[in-house]
């Protein structure tokens, strides 16, 4: 639970405003007939031409630069060569990394727009979550402060809550302590201080929370096959709340 130096911090800025700007490009260019491995390119290609690195290539033998889940994959799914249908719940999970520095964040949309009741409450029940987490962070909150807002926002859409995946510390590494789970007691957990950097990240499904690996031993799939989604920002701690890194 370190605390960044200003010139961590600077560095930090740098590298969120560029995962928004291609998050943002991907969010733009995502359609039907395009696949998982497209978009990776044009991630790749956009990421190279600001100046960043990738520092999912290889963590712990990842062998892409993005993680591209669509409909029943929940995480850590490989870019693959299936084209896009409309109606597809797509999330992009991407990370950035600029002088030494990390950021992480995710986003889920729906391919060409086209929802079902139940897709547009997973997106929107998830994308919810999350803002209502960022209005709590602040030096002297509690980690469990942040769970038990998500907790309540996504049992408020009827989603499931994955617990094996959380949100965590971010900046020199991919991962740091602490780790934020979804789910919990506010007033719990470790105390964030101003200068922390982490990612927060609610995970969801349409059904059951259970997850199974898949084959690649990466993909993580949901055990009963609904659907699934999340959206992630890095955020900077401060003393009466928090900047927002990743987002535009």
């Amino acid at each position: 639970m370190d605390i960044k130096t200003e010139a961590e911090i600077v560095a930090i800025r740098e590298s969120g405003r560029m995962l928004a700007t291609i998050l943002q490009m991907l969010r733009e260019q995502a359609t039907a007939g395009l696949t998982p491995q497209d978009m990776s390119a044009i991630a790749a290609k956009e990421l190279k031409a600001l100046g960043g690195e990738a520092p999912f290539k290889g963590f712990f033998g990842y062998p892409d630069i993005i993680c591209i889940s669509v409909n029943n994959q929940v995480q850590h799914s490989i870019p693959t060569d299936r084209p896009f249908v409309a109606g597809d719940v797509v999330n992009f999970d991407f990370g950035v990394k600029y002088k030494g520095m990390i950021t992480d964040a995710g986003i889920t949309i729906a391919i060409d727009g086209v929802t079902t009741p139940d897709t547009a409450r997973l997106i929107k029940g998830t994308e919810k979550a999350l803002q209502e987490a960022l209005a709590v962070v602040r030096q002297g909150a509690h980690v469990g402060d942040i769970s038990a807002v998500i907790e309540r926002t996504l049992r408020k859409h009827r989603l499931g809550i994955v617990r094996e995946l959380v949100g965590h510390g971010v900046g020199h590494e991919l991962h740091e302590e602490p780790e934020i789970p979804n789910y919990g007691r506010a007033g719990k957990g470790p105390v964030l201080k101003a200068g922390m950097t982490i990612a927060i990240e609610p995970i969801t499904t349409l059904g059951s929370p259970r997850i199974v690996e898949a084959p690649d031993k990466w993909t993580l799939l949901t055990a009963d096959g609904s659907w699934s989604a999340q959206f992630e920002h890095t955020l900077l701690v401060t003393s009466n709340g928090c900047e927002v890194l990743t987002a535009l």
